[in-house]
């Protein structure tokens, strides 16, 4: 599939060329192995590159599956979109 994560963003890349010309178009990465792909993607189509610092929620007997993720503003969501508290039946 993918020999590295520059060659995801390389790939991906090739997905996305039909937003090359798009107006205010930014790429966003997320750190821990998203950054070399979104660089990629980033060069390639023309486009600023942004980090986007989150904080991964995770699932206590599962230490590498993340739940969802803390933003910088405190917002926390879970992985498929919901409010967190919603996802995991908290008042």
């Amino acid at each position: 599939m993918f020999r590295d994560r520059k060659d995801a963003g390389v790939q991906l890349a090739e997905k996305l060329m039909h937003y090359r010309f798009a107006k205010d178009l930014l790429v966003l990465a997320l750190p821990r192995g998203g950054v070399v792909t979104g660089f990629e993607v980033a060069r390639r189509l023309g486009a600023p590159l942004d980090v986007l610092l989150v904080r991964k929620i995770g699932v206590p007997w599962q230490p590498e599956l993340a739940a969802g993720l803390r933003n910088r503003n405190r917002g926390i969501e879970s992985g498929r979109g919901e409010d967190f508290r919603t996802f995991r039946g908290i008042p």
